[in-house]
């Protein structure tokens, strides 16, 4: 692991961490060829490209629904048993997160308010092949239900060594996929997936949002079509940030770090602390650990080649380099790691206390594992049942809020010299001050219509309303 040492007053830059930031060029292109050929050519695509990239050309994309009915037959009790336990506290967890419509009153009888609905369908992206994540699944899923989505369509890669017979799907996440309520599964995976989703084909109904973890190709598709579908995020390599001190456990902070460098060659394990000596105490550890480890290789290209050990002079100069990695996992593995918590304004996710194993999190504490990455955590947020729900402004305007609200309309429009903003508001309000025959064509023809729009108004009207209006006040909730 490489490693920094902050000097006493010194600040860690982002410019030395070792991320690159964005997609790659190539990978961004060629996942827009793909797009674009999905887009253009539907299934026929589709079936092509399943063909040069999994080896399976499905004559039928969709699983059959009797095959998704019958996902729990016959599996390990232990696994159904934990797959239930993680659902059920996912569930229970995102119900918390469920906002409601409100509406509220101004003393003019004027109503606002938000009207929240949920998307009609959603999407939902879980990586395939020859791996299996069932917990993608709930993870994403779960919200999507909670937040009244009708049709939650997931697409995975088919699997080329499926048995004779079986369908080419793992059978973990074909079982996550029945108890998290997913109504369609088809077996197509990668950019094409994605563009299948955005826009549709022969076989694949268009959805509404598209979330989910996948490849680069992935990403950058989702990337894509983002702006004509809803995305939760455009997501990198998966990520882990230690804050220890000396009262921490260097094998538990070791095993912590191998947990997320075990995913993958490209991810990103930071140890942040004030102690040399403990920091050379956790890469011992890993060194001790790693040589059981069935994923050995790809743990220690991870470590080697994407970790980093930031050794601060205090404690604060430690939180802050904390909110300048702005991890997508912040495990605090300090004595006052609760005290701790105010402190923290950048992490996707943060586990409090030793205790709090990250991987907890990833299968059945119920927070959301499908996280910001990539120092994202500075202006993004885990996926929540929030991005299967869209809101509605409601806007019902009495005549006595029109009247109150009209002058200053009237000349913040004047302002932006939008003339037939102004006359809008100026129209209402002539009728309401003298009937409905002052806007009839005859009287408007001979109207002096900017004197209607722009009727130059004094402050004090403009602050109150035509005639001294009370200026308007929240009332009660409706």
């Amino acid at each position: 692991m490489k490693t920094i040492q902050l000097a006493s007053g010194e600040r860690l830059d982002a410019r030395q961490l070792t991320r690159e930031g964005v997609l790659p060029t190539k990978i961004v292109e060629a996942a827009r060829d793909i797009v674009a050929r999905v887009r253009g050519e539907g299934d026929a695509a589709l079936r092509a490209l399943s063909l040069e990239f999994d080896g399976v050309e499905p004559a039928c994309f969709r699983l059959p629904d009797e095959v998704l009915d019958r996902a729990l037959d016959g599996l390990d009790p232990a696994f159904v048993a934990s797959l239930e336990k993680a659902a059920a506290q996912i569930r229970a967890f995102h119900e918390r997160e469920l906002t409601q419509s409100w509406f509220t009153t101004r003393a003019d009888g004027t109503l606002l308010g938000v009207k929240v609905t949920p998307v009609a369908a959603a999407g939902i992206y879980v990586p395939g092949g020859r791996a299996q994540y069932p917990s993608t699944v709930l993870m994403n899923a779960i919200p999507a239900k909670v937040a009244g989505v009708e049709r939650v369509v997931m697409v995975t890669p088919p699997q080329r060594d499926a048995a004779p017979g079986e369908p080419a799907i793992s059978p973990y996440t074909l079982a996550a996929a029945k108890l998290a309520g997913v109504d369609e599964v088809y077996l197509v995976g990668g950019a094409q997936a994605v563009a299948a989703l955005a826009y549709g084909t022969e076989s694949i109904p268009r959805v509404d949002v598209i979330t989910g973890p996948g490849n680069a190709y992935v990403a950058a598709a989702k990337q894509l079509v983002s702006g004509d579908v809803g995305i939760d995020m455009v997501a990198g390599p998966s990520e882990v940030c230690v804050l220890a001190d000396a009262t921490a456990e260097p094998m538990v902070v070791a095993a912590d770090l191998m947990a997320q460098a075990e995913h993958d060659p490209l991810a990103a394990c930071y140890l942040v602390t004030e102690d040399a000596a403990f920091a050379e105490a956790v890469e011992c550890g890993i060194e001790t650990l790693v040589a059981q480890s069935p994923r050995a290789e790809i743990t220690r290209t991870s470590l080697d080649n994407e970790g980093v050990i930031v050794v601060a002079a205090d404690r604060a100069a430690a939180v802050d380099a904390v909110n300048t990695i702005a991890p997508e996992h912040l495990e605090l593995h300090c004595a006052d790691a609760l005290g701790l918590l105010g402190s923290i304004r950048n992490a996707g996710a943060i586990f409090v206390g030793a205790w709090s194993s990250e991987p907890l999190g990833d299968y059945v504490a119920g927070p959301n594992h499908t996280l910001p990455t990539g120092g994202t955590a500075l202006f993004s947020s885990p996926l929540s049942v929030e991005h299967f729900q869209k809101k509605s402004s409601v806007v019902c305007y009495t005549p006595e809020g029109l009247l109150a609200d009209a002058p200053a309309t009237q000349r913040l429009a004047e302002a932006e010299g939008l003339w037939a903003h102004a006359l809008s508001a100026g129209l209402r309000r002539r009728m309401l001050e003298e009937g409905p025959e002052a806007v009839s064509v005859e009287a408007l023809a001979s109207a002096d219509l900017t004197a209607v729009a722009w009727p130059g108004d004094v402050a004090e009207t403009c602050a109150e309303g035509v005639g001294g209006a009370a200026a308007p006040a929240a009332g009660g909730e409706a």
